[in-house]
């Protein structure tokens, strides 16, 4: 089930327009930073997972409360879940690593128990794991819009295949409204600075001055800003596949396109590799010729499968496209993808073929208690309440159609209107993201990743300045650890179990590239 599984948890760590980055941290509401001296976690068994996912049975979880409205302490209150993975029996434990998968809006619960396979002794040795579902996802207060497509792609805006967008606009537009009807005007709170003061108040109730943190994708916005707002509480941080914190949530797109075309070469040539079995082209350009014109086929005619009422789309085709392109282990699957989604457009399906859609089409496991929209729901409660959106359609109009013309892999997705245009005013200005405080930080990222660019990564550097230093590697994807750069991965451990970072920026080559 690899596409299924990618198309669940695809990071999607870029949206769009705002028009700065917003205050000074020191700026932001009051912050109740401290949790009351008889706030603890009392650690018992885990919520009932998804059927078939399976969980680390070391791992052990318990609940908070935390305000609702940081800036009303003793007003409503709301429950965070957090697990835990107590570190190996040993001397050398140093302090807890929070864990956050990104997204936005991915659980974490059980994040420990999936990073700790990949870690060597010494930084199990050194830290307590700790997982979060954030405030209004999973099990921590979840929310929902009671969207009508609860699946997190359901939310990517691609044109009609005339490049009109008058269908995403009434889209947006509908969702936005949805949203403020089911889920109220309580959902503004759901936001990226209180998630990082629910992650403070986690680390006061676990009794730690300072925490570690481990976030990937959308969760390096997350780090950065707790970072920004509670400098002199943070041990170790890494940052894997990053957000440009100045460009939160409007510019953070406007590398997508550009990004698409870099890693979209990776697959095109294992599907040229194998093209005596799947036929798509001999070289990487004759498969992104074929690529390109199937996904404008299916624009204009999409492809029924056979006995169902089930269509594949061109918005579908580039949606499994964008999240298999997310790791490198997934590329023979996304070639498989296509060469069943030209046989379904064909009128030539193989049962193998058949097979590889049904995944495709298939609903992901419910867990239970979360309702089905809670990713999209707090995918627009993160996106379109961190900051301010432009709600002007025509500008909306005019950039997807120059996107579209710049980057047809992506075919304008990227500058498209979602349903922040029409979202209230968020409750506070950006935690402005700066260079001041202990050099602390990692920064991993990879050459070619789709879902965050190469040049977010660089940007985050530029803005943290000498309080991080940065490991870049020639590789496509996502995960930057873990993936065979002996480079990488030995500057990761060491800066976990020593603290040393390297003096200057560093590009790993030994990771071997598709």
């Amino acid at each position: 089930m690899v596409i299924a599984a990618a198309l669940t948890v695809a990071a999607v760590a870029a949206c769009a327009p705002t028009p700065g980055v917003g205050a000074p941290a020191e700026e932001a509401p009051p912050v109740v930073a401290a949790t009351p001296a008889t706030s603890h976690i009392a650690w018992g068994a885990c919520p009932t997972p998804a059927e078939g996912a399976t969980r680390d049975p070391r791992l052990v979880c318990g609940t908070l409360d935390v305000p609702l409205d940081y800036e009303d302490p003793d007003g409503e209150m709301i429950e965070v879940a957090v697990s835990k993975l107590p570190a190996a029996t040993s001397s050398d434990r140093r302090g807890v690593l929070l864990l956050n998968p990104g997204g936005p809006a991915l659980p974490g619960l059980d994040r420990p128990g999936d990073v700790a396979p990949t870690l060597p002794r010494s930084v199990l040795a050194a830290y307590d794991l700790i997982g979060l579902d954030p405030r209004g996802v999973g099990h921590s207060t979840p929310q929902s819009c009671g969207l009508d497509d609860p699946s997190l792609a359901g939310l990517f805006p691609y044109p009609a295949a005339d490049g009109s967008i008058d269908a995403n606009v009434d889209h947006a537009r509908a969702d936005a409204e949805r949203c403020e009807t089911n889920a109220g005007k309580k959902l503004r709170h759901f936001t990226t600075a209180n998630t990082a003061r629910d992650m403070d108040r986690v680390r006061a109730a676990l009794g730690e001055e300072k925490i570690s943190y481990w976030g990937q994708s959308y969760g390096t916005y997350l780090g950065a800003v707790y970072l920004s707002l509670f400098p002199a509480r943070t041990d170790r941080v890494v940052l894997e596949g990053n957000v440009d914190p100045t460009k939160v949530w409007a510019g953070a797109k406007d590398n997508w396109g550009k990004a698409m075309s870099e890693r979209f070469g990776d697959a095109a040539r294992v599907a040229a590799a194998q093209h005596a079995t799947l036929g798509l082209g001999r070289t990487a350009d004759e498969v992104t010729e074929t690529y390109l014109a199937l996904a404008d086929r299916l624009d204009r005619t999409p492809a029924t499968f056979p006995g169902t009422s089930l269509a594949l789309t061109g918005s579908m085709l580039r949606t499994v496209t964008y999240s298999l392109l997310l790791h490198d282990e997934s590329l023979p699957a996304l070639t498989q993808f296509w060469k069943a989604a030209a046989g379904l457009a064909d009128g030539t399906l193989t049962e193998a073929d058949g097979q590889v859609l049904q995944q495709v089409f298939a609903a992901p496991p419910a867990t239970p208690g979360v309702p089905a929209d809670n990713q999209a729901t707090m995918f627009l409660a993160l996106t379109c309440g961190d900051a301010r959106w432009s709600d002007d359609v025509g500008e909306y109009a005019r950039r997807t159609a120059e996107d579209r013309a710049a980057w047809p892999l992506s075919a304008g997705m990227p500058a498209n209107i979602w349903a922040c245009a029409f979202w209230p005013e968020p409750i506070e200005e950006p935690v402005r993201v700066t260079g001041t405080g202990p050099r602390n930080t990692l920064i991993l990222q990879n050459r070619r990743d789709n879902a965050t660019p190469w040049e977010d990564g660089l940007g985050l550097h530029q803005v943290l300045g000498r309080r991080a230093a940065f490991v870049g590697a020639d590789a496509g994807g996502h995960d930057v650890y873990g993936q065979g750069s002996t480079c990488v991965d030995e500057a990761t451990v060491t800066f976990l179990t020593t603290g040393r970072l390297p003096d200057e920026k560093v590009y790993c080559t030994d990771a071997a590239p598709r």
